[in-house]
């Protein structure tokens, strides 16, 4: 097979700076034909990439030399323009937020079947060095049973786009939120969580959506994960903080550090109901001097917990994009299965319809 051809619908940020960038320099793929509303963009396509521009999807969707349409339109055309582009006999990547309601994910796997055609969603960030990371020190079990995630995706900024707006599937839970909703969610594994959410709207946004996402997942047996994704916290530190009952995690997008007692260490001192004292006899507070396994990402050394598990650190120059549509290629090339399917961005959308039922401040009608 020669290289896939594509057509994406949207030369905005995502469209044009992810996806055409991206598309344009992997030789397993070619860039046929782009849509957009916005004439100066249909001619810059056509200049960068060699193809031909289209101002309506739907001439796109009339062509016989498509393999895969990029849905990269305003996020509330997403279900509708992702189920015309199937139903047309196209395979479909869909970038975030997929959809906003469990019942349009239903409806748009149900068409993907009928269609006989693949239908992905642009979730990259399950492939972000940082957190594959974070996955390999939990899953290596040195830090021991895992009882907190904290996942923070803040900031301090101020926007007045379309992004802002609730009738355009604004705000920071659809916008920013699918990133590290779809990293928790791969955390926490097997199971619907229990959801708790506070959402807020400051004067910091022009629009009617939230800039402030409060998010908690619980479950039987499952660690607290708590997620915020804020546009008003001025001190942002770090994207991960993992808590473990032998040791700790926290990362940032480039680099992360952990520390874990040794196992093989000292035991637990025996426990003491009398008063504890100094030898001097005067009250004494409970406490020792601990020794630290450590790690480190990028650069894992001798004794530290990648050599300890025998895995290997995700290298920091790693192309979320680039192994995506690696992995994606090996589904329409290969048969392989998707990596990142539709039905665990359904868990997703559960969660993102109870986090707007708890929040009538921002959407009344749910």
């Amino acid at each position: 097979m020669g290289a896939i051809r594509v057509g994406i619908i949207g030369q905005g940020r995502s469209g044009r700076d992810i996806h055409g960038v991206y598309l344009a320099t992997d030789e397993r793929y070619k860039i046929v034909a782009v849509v957009d509303a916005l004439a100066d963009r249909r001619e810059r396509a056509v200049k960068e990439y060699g193809c031909e521009a289209h101002a309506d999807y739907r001439e796109l969707l009339a062509r016989k030399d498509i393999d895969l349409v990029v849905n990269a339109s305003f996020s509330h055309h997403h279900v509708e323009l992702t189920k015309e582009a199937l139903k047309a006999g196209f395979n479909v990547l869909c970038e975030k937020p997929f959809a906003r309601r469990v019942a349009d994910v239903d409806d748009l796997i149900a068409t993907a079947a009928a269609a006989g055609k693949t239908l992905a969603v642009f979730q990259q960030a399950r492939y972000a060095p940082y957190f594959k990371t974070v996955q390999q020190v939990i899953e290596s079990g040195v830090l021991g049973r895992i009882l907190q995630i904290s996942i923070s995706f803040n900031g301090h900024n101020r926007r007045w786009d379309w992004q802002t707006l609730t009738e355009f599937d604004g705000g920071n839970l659809l916008n920013t939120g699918p990133h590290p909703m779809d990293q928790a969610l791969t955390l926490f594994g097997e199971g619907d969580p229990e959801v708790w959410c506070k959402m807020d709207n400051t004067e910091g946004f022009s629009g009617d959506a939230e800039n402030y996402v409060k998010l908690i997942l619980t479950g039987k047996d499952k660690p607290l994960i708590d997620i915020e994704i804020s546009s008003c916290c001025a001190y942002p530190e770090g994207l991960y903080q993992v808590y473990g009952s032998l040791g700790g995690l926290k990362a940032s997008g480039s680099e992360a550090t952990w520390r874990y007692l040794d196992p093989a260490g000292p035991a637990r001192p025996a426990l003491q109901r009398e008063p504890l004292a100094k030898e001097d006899g005067t009250p004494a507070y409970c406490g020792e001097s601990v020794k630290w396994l450590t790690g480190n990402w990028p650069e894992a050394k001798e004794g530290d917990a990648a050599a300890a598990t025998d895995y290997a650190p995700a290298k920091p120059d790693t192309n979320m994009t680039g192994e995506f549509y690696s992995m994606l290629y090996k589904t329409l090339v290969d048969g392989a299965p998707l990596e990142i399917t539709p039905q665990q961005i359904r868990k997703q959308m559960a969660v993102v319809e109870e986090c707007r039922r708890q929040n009538p401040n921002i959407y009344p009608n749910g």
